[in-house]
């Protein structure tokens, strides 16, 4: 089993890691071996979309996941993700040289098909709306301020059937993949997995289940699609 990042963040402003998490862990764990044969030696560009604390792109890093020729830029909307992931590299004494996290939505400021692989623990928790982004004030010393709450909530709630924002990524895989990419998504049975799987397949894409769990009283799983 390979090591756990060592992980220290300001769980109020940022998703502590979970069951979810540490399924998605296991899940890239799982098919290390895939993911190096299938992307081959070439540098890989990694993006995990939603980066939180910064544990599974610096589980990836630290694991030469997919392999040692790859750079990670690690994406998320809230301000403090992007200050728990340098924090969590540099915890676990990753090379920051290969690493480049960026505020973004999704991944829509990346060139297109340019993503080898591609990693989403999406907010998949059913609710009534997808939370809007919080305002924002730039305090003394240039610190973004704002209610740590709200960027919580966007980490968990994904509005109707919880895919709201999943959908708004599948729509857009074959823009954000390049053409012999993949990308290892989690849900909930809530998000009813199943469903997206035939649509996708409807859609030119492979979708194969890597791992599942219960969690509780939720059931999660990974499914991996590419071409």
């Amino acid at each position: 089993m390979l090591p756990t990042p060592n992980v220290s963040c300001d769980y109020d402003k940022v998703y502590e890691p979970s069951e979810d998490t540490f399924l998605l862990l296991d899940a890239l764990e799982k098919d290390q071996s895939f993911l190096n044969g299938f992307l081959s030696s070439k540098v890989n560009v990694v993006c995990e979309i939603g980066c939180g604390s910064g544990i599974v792109t610096t589980f990836m890093m630290q694991n030469y996941i997919p392999s040692k020729y790859a750079i990670y830029i690690p994406t998320d909307v809230s301000p403090w993700a992007m200050e728990s992931m340098v924090d969590t590299a540099g915890r676990n004494e990753c090379d920051q040289r290969i690493l480049s996290p960026v505020r973004m939505n999704l991944a829509r400021s990346m060139r297109s098909q340019q993503i080898d692989l591609l990693v989403f623990n999406p907010p998949y928790v059913p609710a009534e709306t997808v939370p809007e982004l919080p305002q924002e004030t730039e305090a003394p010393g240039n610190e973004v301020s704002g209610i740590n709450g709200d960027w919580l909530d966007l980490a968990l709630l994904g509005g109707d059937d919880g895919m709201v924002v999943t959908w708004q990524l599948l729509h857009s895989l074959h823009e954000f993949l390049a053409p012999n990419g993949v990308a290892y998504i989690l849900f909930c049975a809530r998000n009813k997995p199943l469903d997206v799987v035939k649509f996708m397949q409807l859609q030119g894409w492979k979708c194969e289940l890597v791992k599942h769990r219960k969690a509780g009283w939720e059931v999660l799983s990974i499914y991996k699609f590419y071409r």
